[in-house]
């Protein structure tokens, strides 16, 4: 499991961005890879999982 800061969300989109902690790099997330609903500067807990254009966060939950 990885931490990290919501840098974007757009909810009406349903998409944003989470940099994780550790690496700085920065991770897509779908509004369906969420467990609990997230806002910009958010800290969070994630899982990666392969997606369509690389790695995506998944099972994202505040922390």
């Amino acid at each position: 499991m990885y931490t990290g800061t919501v840098k974007f969300f757009n909810d009406s989109k349903g998409f944003g961005f989470i940099k994780d902690q550790d690496s700085d790099k920065e991770y897509f997330v779908h509004v369906t890879g969420l467990v609990d609903e997230i806002r910009e500067n958010d800290k969070v807990t994630f899982d990666l999982q392969e997606g369509k254009k690389g790695l995506n966060a998944v099972n994202v939950k505040l922390s």
